[in-house]
């Protein structure tokens, strides 16, 4: 018997509740005694039946059960077919009022014998376990910048005096998208900070509704779970440009998990790469890094469809609406 499949009278009495008293539908779970999700399993097969209230006098309760159950269970359940899980996951992120349940409601119109909400509910978790942790969290299209730098620095030869000096690596990825820049200055000081935040708002095309950086002096003053401070220069630069400061916890690092799966990508797939080239200036370093960037966010997902830059693309850019960086 299918797990959201309730007794006839139960049935006629939903029905009663929904469609004559206009009760909602956590009202009809608590005066049933049933769960929400087979209320409105129950009433969603009953609109796709065309059924209406009150039900015709010739509708007797073996009548009504097959025409809301109208397979045999096991015959369902051998012809399942699973939603695209990558294509919901997508999707999700991109809208921001969409919910599982109208996906669901679409995947059945598409799929009448296909999986009821609460055990499609279960596949998507356990699919969605299986990603990498930075891609299974929530974050809306748009929404979020998570910033921070490598520990990794990139050497700079003087070409006159053949000095070495190291530069710092500056890293921003998208929320939703995974949308990553990368380029290096000579410092994490306050001018190189804000700077390095103008250059990405360009190169990813809009301003996202917050910044998420670490607790980085140049950005954060005072460290504090609920009033952290943050940098004057730093909060004037993030109101030019429309946007929210909201820096990650200290010791909280599932706050800051994208930046932190894209500083391991800047290291292991542009730093790493550059690794045998000599740079004698930071527009040198920043060319090859623009580069390598390019490969980064053009080169397709493992786990998921498409890349980088398309996602950016269809959800981020597509969400932004704010100021126009080349502009300001």
């Amino acid at each position: 018997m299918p797990q959201n499949r309730v007794t006839i009278r139960k049935i006629r009495e939903i029905l009663r509740l929904a469609w004559s008293c206009g009760q909602t539908r956590q009202s009809i779970s608590d005066s049933c005694g049933i769960g929400n999700t087979t209320v409105t399993d129950t009433l969603y097969r009953a609109s796709a039946a065309g059924l209406s209230y009150p039900l015709p006098t010739d509708f007797d309760d073996e009548r009504l059960e097959r025409l809301l159950y109208p397979q045999h269970p096991r015959a369902v359940t051998s012809r399942r077919t699973p939603p695209d899980w990558a294509s919901l996951h997508n999707e999700l992120l991109s809208h921001k009022n969409l919910t599982l349940m109208l996906l669901w409601q679409e995947y059945k119109e598409r799929e009448p014998s296909g999986y009821q909400y609460s055990q499609l509910c279960d596949l998507f978790r356990f699919w969605r376990g299986k990603l990498d942790l930075s891609m299974r969290q929530k974050h809306r299209a748009g929404e979020k910048m998570f910033v921070d730098y490598c520990g990794q620095t990139i050497p700079l030869v003087d070409s006159s005096t053949g000095e070495i000096r190291d530069a710092q690596a500056f890293v921003a990825v998208m929320g939703a998208s995974n949308y990553t820049y990368a380029e290096t200055t000579w410092s994490q000081s306050l001018a190189d900070w804000t700077g390095s935040h103008v250059r990405t708002f360009s190169y990813f095309g809009a301003v996202p509704h917050c910044l998420v950086p670490d607790n980085l002096l140049s950005g954060v003053t005072k460290t504090c779970r609920y009033e952290p401070g943050i940098n004057a220069t730093y909060q004037e630069m993030a109101t030019h440009y429309g946007t929210a400061v909201i820096p990650a916890r200290v010791r909280k690092p599932r706050d800051k998990p994208k930046v932190e799966v894209g500083v391991q990508f800047v290291q292991r797939f542009i730093l790493a790469g550059l690794r045998h080239h000599t740079f004698f200036s930071l527009a040198e370093a920043n060319a090859a890094i623009r580069g390598r960037l390019e490969l980064l966010n053009n080169r397709p997902f493992r786990k998921l469809p498409g890349t980088r830059k398309n996602r950016s693309n269809q959800s981020d850019l597509q969400r932004l609406c704010g100021v126009n960086p080349s502009s300001s």
